[in-house]
């Protein structure tokens, strides 16, 4: 409702807004995987998965609460859209019930640093789902981006381990990172044909209800499926782990939904791709992780090929230049 308002009153089109909130989200996400790895260090990622969508859960009921305050018809969603509904909760359950978690764990393992490379495999995931399901059109500067990014993704493997850490650990961290990233994306997809004629708070509860009440029936499997809840006990620990459920669960996943839902996938797929360097950039500050040559080289071969892929008509411009001038010489 807030983002059809902005971009009829103002200047700013729809695609406009959706490249904003799909940067907004890489800039805001870069800081909550900091604050998240902070946290993750003291708790299972089974647990931080449950606390942070029941946070965002509460805050996305309070703000549907008030929509529906202001303007009663908001409340119809549930019964114009029951099929439609079933496929919000099921991208819910890939992208963000299990998907997340495996992030989690394989932040725990590799840290900020290597795990925002690896996340890099993001934007090439997203182009390839949205040319598979929703035929967008892949085309040169997209296969070079993508090229790039995996590259990479294979120099930041052979960076200096993290304290405490094998190879094999890493390996294994960075392998459960590829394949999160590519369940967050799978998910997201196959939802846009829905979000983009849905309520945008709407369309992210409904996601975050499906993934959650399927990780709560997973966490109480087991038996020590008490410990999965003990983070909900109040400590100390909830001065870092709030405010990042707060904006990893809540404001990024509103900005997110809202990219997708007002910009092509792929354009916003490679826009969230950014969320790499500002959380390497947080992570020195916050955590103080090591920034050094290996780490730079490859986000700078992957950011190369982030740029390649958004700006793929001026690529492609460039490419045709280049050729007419061989072949005229």
């Amino acid at each position: 409702m807030i983002s059809r308002m902005l971009a009829e009153a103002t200047f700013i089109t729809t695609d406009m807004l959706g490249k904003a909130c799909a940067l907004g989200t890489a800039i805001l996400w870069g800081l909550a995987v900091v604050l998240f790895k902070m946290t993750g260090e003291r708790t299972p990622p089974l647990s931080l998965n449950l606390y942070k969508n029941a946070v965002g859960i509460v805050l996305l009921f309070a703000t549907l609460a008030i929509m529906i305050a202001i303007d009663p018809t908001e409340g119809r969603v549930l019964q114009e859209h029951p099929g439609d509904l079933c496929i919000l909760a099921l991208s819910g359950v890939i992208g963000i019930a299990i998907a997340d978690t495996i992030f989690f764990y394989a932040l725990n393992l590799i840290g900020v640093g290597l795990i925002s490379i690896v996340d890099c495999a993001y934007s090439p995931f997203v182009i390839l789902f949205a040319a598979a399901l929703l035929c967008e059109q892949l085309a040169l500067p997209h296969y070079v981006g993508a090229g790039l990014i995996v590259v990479g993704v294979f120099v930041a493997s052979r960076h200096k381990l993290p304290v405490g850490r094998t190879r094999g650990q890493i390996v294994f961290g960075m392998s459960l990172a590829v394949v999160a990233v590519s369940m967050m994306a799978f998910g997201i997809v196959i939802a846009k044909p829905i979000i983009e004629g849905m309520s945008l708070v709407w369309a992210t509860t409904v996601r975050m209800v499906g993934g959650t009440v399927f990780l709560a029936l997973f966490a109480l499997l087991g038996r020590n499926w008490r410990t999965h809840w003990h983070i909900f006990k109040p400590t100390p620990h909830w001065r870092i782990a709030l405010p990042a459920s707060v904006l990893g669960t809540y404001i990024c996943m509103i900005l997110w939904v809202a990219g997708f839902k007002y910009t092509n996938a792929s354009v916003a797929g490679v826009l969230n791709q950014t969320s790499v360097v500002f959380a390497a950039v947080f992570a020195v500050f916050l955590i103080r992780e090591e920034f050094g040559p290996r780490k730079i080289a490859a986000l700078s071969l992957s950011l190369t090929g982030v740029i390649i892929v958004t700006l793929d008509d001026v690529f492609t411009q460039w490419c045709n230049e280049a050729l007419a001038f061989i072949l005229r010489t």
